[in-house]
This record gives C-alpha cells, sequence and structure tokens, in this order.
C-alpha cells in the first residue's frame, strides 16, 4: 500500500474522531462526573430565586430610584429620598471578577441617603456590585457593574 496525502488526512480524521469518541465514552461512564443539572429541591430553589427576581422589580418599580455614581472620592451609592434612611438595612456587596481576595460585603447602616465607598477600598478596574436592602418590610435588589 502506497502512503499519501489522502491516505494520511483519512488516518488524521480516524484517530481524531476515536480520540472524541474514547473522552465521550469516558465522561458518560464514569461516576465522578455528576452531570445532573436539576437539583432535588428543584421547586424550593425555583420559589427562593422568584424572590429574587421579585425584589429585582420592586427596585426598578421605584419612584425615586437607587442610583450609583463614581466619584473623586470613590463611589456614590444615594438610596431613594423618599425612604427614610435609619429605617433602610440591608448589604452591599462588591464583586472583583478578577480577584475573589478583593471581594466585600458592607452592611448598611446609614444615618443620611447616601453612601460613599471609599476610593482606598477599592482597586482600579471592574467591580459588580449587588445591593440588597429592606424597607417596610420589603426587598430590593439592585445589581450593576461599574468601572474605577
Amino acid at each position: 500500500m502506497k502512503f499519501n496525502w489522502g491516505t494520511g488526512i483519512v488516518l488524521a480524521f480516524i484517530g481524531f474522531i476515536s480520540f472524541i469518541l474514547f473522552f465521550v465514552f469516558r465522561m458518560i461512564t464514569d461516576d465522578k462526573a455528576n452531570h445532573s443539572l436539576v437539583s432535588d429541591s428543584y421547586y424550593v430553589e425555583e420559589l427562593a430565586y422568584q424572590e429574587v427576581i421579585d425584589a429585582q422589580q420592586a427596585a426598578k418599580d421605584l419612584e425615586f430610584p437607587l442610583s450609583i455614581e463614581v466619584i473623586q472620592e470613590g463611589v456614590l451609592i444615594v438610596f431613594p429620598n423618599n425612604q427614610q434612611p435609619d429605617a433602610i438595612s440591608g448589604v452591599i456587596q462588591l464583586y472583583r471578577p478578577s480577584n475573589i481576595n478583593l471581594d466585600t460585603s458592607i452592611p448598611i447602616d446609614i444615618k443620611q441617603s447616601e453612601i460613599i465607598i471609599s476610593r482606598e477600598q477599592l482597586e482600579s478596574g471592574r467591580w459588580n456590585i449587588t445591593i440588597d436592602w429592606t424597607y417596610n418590610n420589603q426587598r430590593y435588589l439592585y445589581k450593576t457593574a461599574i468601572i474605577i
């Protein structure tokens, strides 16, 4: 048999397909790889996620929405001015996608309707901010990304 380009390409395809089939078979039969995407408590988790959706919608429906602005001193978060600051409770979560060690949570305990997160606390770059607060037993959730 003469070995030429056509034979080489066919053998390369056969080798590649065999390689892929070997790993597919191995992943399907391996007990350590659990591929189940549905949890046992799916319905309960769905109800909890519905609360998150409701809280986000409540924040969107506010007459005076929450605002976030990057200023010289840092990040200015202004809560709705129709909500009494001392009745607001919750947490501000700062998530740094590039470095888990920079993630932080700040409890909301304010006397005015605004919070300034100092620039010294935040490294330059992208931050995902989640503000989860409660006012008059109503939960609000606001998520956004900022770049400092």
